[in-house]
C-alpha cells in the first residue's frame, strides 16, 4: 500500500485503494505522506477515525520517523467553525442562549432570571466561560464534561454567520482562525468529509493549499457532498430569521417574513410527504415566492456591513440566515432538472415539516472540484462492488468508460487484501429457506430463526436491522424467550450500549443503520452478526428514487441495478465487516433474507462484494458452528 501510494504521488495519478480491516490502513497512507512537500490533507468520515489518527497513529508515527527525517513531523486537526468557541458569541451568550428555545429576542430574561430549561443552559454557559479562560484551542471536543447542543450554539459561530476576523472585535483571539493558522503550518492536516465537501463547494478557500489529499472511508464521500449541497426551508427557520432581523429591517419586511412562515406552515400541512415529481404545488410555490420577496427586502434593508459598524456580528448573523433562505427559495423556484425536491414530515414530537432540495447527482461536482491541482488517494475497506472498482469510481466522479476517460483524470486501483483468513475464521449463512421479506418489521419465521441462532451461541450477538420496528420486535422476542441481556439501540447512548455489549459476553445488541458502521468489538464478545434483510434504500427515499428514475429514463430497467443495488452492497459489506476485527476472531454472519441466495439478478453481485467467508445455506451448519463456539467458551 505504501509503495502504491508513493508511486501515485510521483506519477501524479489518482489512486483508489481497498484495504481491509486490520491492514494498518492509516499507517499505510500516512507514511508516504510525510515525504510530500507542504501540508498533506487527510479526510475521514467519522469522528472515531479522526480521533484515532490524532491521538494514536500520528503521535506514534511522528516519534518513529524523527530519527530518519531529522525532525518530528507536525499535525493538526481542522474542523468547521461551529466546532470552536466564539468569543464574540460568548460575550452575548447570557441573552442569546434561550433565544431559539423558549423566548424571542425581546423577551429573553437576563442571566440569573432563567427558569427550567433556560436555567440549565445558563449553568452550562457559565461553565463554558470558566473553560474559555484556560483553553488553548477552543475546540468543543476538549470540553469535559461536555454541554448540549443548545448551549454550544449559544457560544459558537457557523461559518455563514461569521463577519470575518478583520471586522470582528475578537478577531485577534479567534480560535477558529488559530486552527487554520496551525493547519497551514502542519505537515499533516486531519479534517472530515463534511468540511472537505464545503471546501469544494466554496472553491477550495477553507482547507490550506496542498498537493496530496487522502480520503479515508472514501465510500462515504459522495453522500457527504450531497448532504452539503442539500438545503431546506422550515417555518421555524424562517421565524428565527425574522427574530434576528426584527430590529434591523423595517416593520413591513419583518411582517412579510412572518407571513411567509405562516404560508409555509399551511402549505406543508396540505402537501403529502414525498418527492415532488411535477414541480412545486401551488400552495408551496406561493409560500416560497412570498419568502423570496421578503428575504430580498430584508437583505436590501440591512445593506453592506462597514468595517466601523458598531454591531457587525449581529448584522452578519441576520444577513447570513436571510441570504441562505433567499438562495434556497430561488433554487426551489427555478425547478432545475438537476435538483430533486421533496416534503419531509415526521411524527416524532411536534412533528418536523420541511421542504427540501438536493442535487440529483454530485458526480459533476466531484469530477470538477475534487481532483484538480492535487493527487487524490481514496481508501476504504469497501471500494470494490461485485469485485470491481468501477461503481465506486463513478460515484466519486472518476471516468470509467472510454468516452469519459478521454477528458478525465487518470487513475489506478489496488486491492491490498486483508490479513484475515476469512474462509477459516467465519461463515456466511444465508437462510435461503425463509420466505422473501415483504411487510415491514420482523416476520415470524425470521424471528424464530434468530431465536435458534442466538440460543445456540448463548448471546454475543450483534443484530443489524432494517428498521426500528424490526429491532424492537427482535428485542421483545429474545427478552420473552431467553434470560439473556438484550441491549436495544435507543435505550441508552450508543457508546454505553457498545461498552456493555463488549463487557458482558452473554448479551445481545440490536439496532439499526448507525450500528452497521463504526462498531468495533473484536474478540469473543461478538461471534454472531445477524442481518434481518438486504439494506436496499426504501422506495420512499426521495434521492434514491429520483436517481433510479433518471437511470431508468436513460436506459430502461437499469434504475434498480445502478442505484439501489450498489447502495445495498456498500451497506451490506459494512454490516458484515462487524464480525471479523482481528486475526483471532471467529464467528458467523447470518443473513435472514433469502434473496441473497435466490435473486439471480443481484444476489451473486452482493455476495462478491463481501469478504470471502465460507458460504452455506444450511441452517444445521450454522447452528453447529455456533454450538461449538459456545462450548469452546465454556471450556476456556
Amino acid at each position: 500500500m505504501v509503495e502504491a501510494i508513493d508511486k501515485a504521488i510521483k506519477d501524479r495519478t489518482h489512486l483508489l485503494i481497498q484495504a481491509g480491516t486490520g491492514t494498518g490502513k492509516s499507517l499505510g497512507y500516512l507514511t508516504p505522506a510525510l515525504l510530500v512537500e507542504g501540508p498533506v490533507v487527510v479526510s475521514t468520515a467519522t469522528l472515531a477515525l479522526q480521533n484515532q489518527l490524532v491521538e494514536h497513529d500520528l503521535p506514534r508515527l511522528a516519534a518513529a520517523v524523527e530519527p530518519v527525517l531529522g525532525r518530528k513531523p507536525t499535525f493538526a486537526v481542522l474542523k468547521g467553525r461551529h466546532h470552536y468557541l466564539c468569543m464574540a458569541k460568548l460575550e452575548h451568550a447570557d441573552a442569546e442562549a434561550p433565544t431559539d428555545t423558549l423566548f424571542d429576542d425581546a423577551s429573553a430574561p437576563k442571566a440569573g432570571q432563567w427558569l427550567g430549561e433556560a436555567g440549565r443552559l445558563g449553568k452550562q454557559v457559565v461553565r463554558i466561560r470558566k473553560w474559555a479562560d484556560k483553553t488553548q484551542t477552543g475546540d468543543r471536543d476538549e470540553l469535559d464534561p461536555g454541554v448540549d447542543d443548545n448551549a454550544w450554539r449559544a457560544v459558537s459561530m457557523p461559518a455563514r454567520d461569521c463577519v470575518g476576523a478583520a471586522k470582528c472585535p475578537y478577531g485577534q483571539e479567534c480560535f477558529a482562525e488559530a486552527s487554520r493558522v496551525r493547519a497551514r503550518e502542519a505537515d499533516i492536516v486531519v479534517t472530515n468529509h463534511s468540511l472537505l465537501a464545503v471546501d469544494m463547494l466554496a472553491e477550495r478557500h477553507i482547507i490550506p493549499p496542498h498537493k496530496l489529499l487522502v480520503v479515508d472511508e472514501a465510500h462515504e464521500l459522495a453522500e457527504r457532498v450531497s448532504s452539503a449541497s442539500q438545503a431546506e426551508l422550515t417555518p421555524d427557520a424562517i421565524e428565527r430569521a425574522g427574530r434576528r432581523a426584527r430590529t434591523l429591517v423595517p416593520p413591513a419586511a419583518a411582517e412579510s417574513l412572518a407571513e411567509a412562515a405562516d404560508a409555509l406552515t399551511v402549505a406543508l400541512a396540505d402537501v403529502p410527504a414525498g418527492r415532488l415529481t411535477d414541480g412545486l404545488p401551488d400552495p408551496l410555490r406561493q409560500a416560497v415566492t412570498l419568502l423570496e420577496s421578503a428575504t430580498r427586502a430584508g437583505l436590501t434593508a440591512i445593506g453592506d456591513i462597514k468595517s466601523d459598524d458598531p454591531d457587525p456580528v449581529r448584522k452578519q448573523q441576520a444577513k447570513a440566515v436571510l441570504d441562505e433562505l433567499s438562495t434556497t427559495a430561488q433554487r426551489l423556484l427555478e425547478e432545475d432538472d438537476f435538483d430533486v425536491a421533496w416534503v419531509e414530515k415526521s411524527d416524532l414530537g411536534a412533528g418536523r415539516r420541511a421542504l427540501v432540495v438536493a442535487p440529483l447527482s454530485v458526480h459533476g461536482t466531484l469530477s470538477q472540484a475534487l481532483y484538480s491541482d492535487r493527487t487524490v488517494v481514496a481508501a476504504s475497506a469497501t471500494l470494490t462492488l461485485g469485485g470491481r472498482f468501477d461503481t465506486v469510481a463513478r460515484s466519486l466522479g472518476l471516468p470509467v468508460a472510454a468516452a469519459e476517460a478521454a477528458s478525465g483524470d487518470g487513475w489506478t486501483s489496488l486491492d491490498v487484501g486483508s490479513p484475515f483468513d476469512y474462509p477459516k475464521q467465519g461463515i456466511l449463512y444465508v437462510a435461503a429457506h425463509l420466505p422473501r421479506p415483504m411487510a415491514s418489521g420482523l416476520p415470524d419465521a425470521a424471528g424464530e430463526e434468530l431465536l435458534q441462532l442466538v440460543r445456540a451461541l448463548g448471546g454475543r450477538t450483534l443484530g443489524l436491522f432494517s428498521s426500528r420496528k424490526a429491532a424492537s420486535q427482535a428485542a421483545e422476542l429474545l427478552r420473552a424467550k431467553t434470560d439473556l441481556p438484550i441491549l436495544l439501540q435507543g435505550d441508552e447512548t450508543l457508546p454505553i450500549l457498545v461498552r456493555k455489549f463488549r463487557e458482558d459476553k452473554s448479551s445481545c445488541l440490536f439496532g439499526v443503520m448507525s450500528l452497521w458502521q463504526g462498531v468495533d468489538v473484536p474478540g469473543d464478545a461478538c461471534q454472531l452478526v445477524v442481518i434481518d434483510r438486504l439494506p436496499f434504500p426504501r422506495p420512499d427515499e426521495p434521492l434514491a428514487a429520483a436517481r433510479a428514475a433518471a437511470a431508468d429514463a436513460a436506459r430502461p430497467g437499469s434504475g434498480f441495478a445502478s442505484v439501489s443495488v450498489p447502495i445495498a452492497a456498500v451497506r451490506l459489506a459494512q454490516g458484515v465487516g462487524r464480525l471479523i476485527r482481528s486475526t483471532g476472531d471467529k464467528g458467523v454472519v447470518a443473513v435472514l433474507d433469502s434473496r441473497l441466495e435466490t435473486a439471480r439478478s443481484y444476489g451473486t453481485f452482493l455476495r462478491r462484494s463481501l469478504p470471502p467467508f465460507w458460504y452455506t445455506t444450511r441452517s444445521e451448519v450454522a447452528l453447529g458452528a455456533l454450538t461449538r463456539l459456545a462450548k469452546a467458551e465454556e471450556t476456556a
